[in-house]
C-alpha cells in the first residue's frame, strides 16, 4: 500500500517539474520579443559614469568605439544596427568579449576588470541614470 502512494506523489511531482520545464521555456522564447517594444538605447557606464548614449534604432551602419580607461585598459565596443557588443578587450579573462551581442533589454554586457557596463533600454530617456553597483561589481 506504501508502494503505491510513494509511486502517486512521484507522478505528481514529475508532472509539475515538467510543468514547470515548459512553463519556463515558452517564458524564454516569448520575452525577448516581449522586451524589444520601442525604440531601443545603449548606455555606456564606466566607473558607473556614463559616458555615451547610443540610439540603436537611427544606427545604419556599423562602428567602432574604444573605450580606454587611461591605465591601459582598453575594450572595443562594435555598434550595428539594433545591436551592440565587446569585439575586442585586453582583460584576462574576456568574457566580456564572449557575451557576444546584445539586442535586447534582458541582460547587460559586463566588463568586471574595466568597471564597464553596457545597459541596453527600451527609452532613451532612462540615459541620466546612473547604474546601480552591487557587491559582485567591486
Amino acid at each position: 500500500m506504501e508502494n503505491h502512494s510513494y509511486r502517486k506523489n512521484a507522478l505528481i511531482i514529475g508532472i509539475l517539474l515538467g510543468m514547470i520545464f515548459v512553463l519556463s521555456l515558452l517564458l524564454l522564447h516569448f520575452l525577448p520579443a516581449m522586451q524589444k517594444s520601442g525604440p531601443l538605447a545603449a548606455l555606456v557606464y564606466q566607473d558607473s559614469i556614463l559616458i555615451h548614449t547610443i540610439d540603436l534604432s537611427n544606427v545604419t551602419e556599423e562602428y567602432q568605439l574604444n573605450i580606454s580607461d587611461g591605465k591601459g585598459q582598453y575594450n572595443i565596443v562594435q555598434v550595428r544596427p539594433g545591436a551592440i557588443g565587446i569585439t575586442e578587450a585586453n582583460c584576462p579573462d574576456k568574457l566580456c568579449v564572449h557575451m557576444g551581442f546584445r539586442d535586447s533589454t534582458l541582460l547587460p554586457i559586463t566588463c568586471l576588470p574595466h568597471r564597464l557596463v553596457i545597459r541596453i533600454v527600451s527609452d532613451a530617456s532612462l540615459s541620466g541614470q546612473r547604474v546601480p553597483l552591487d557587491g559582485i561589481t567591486y
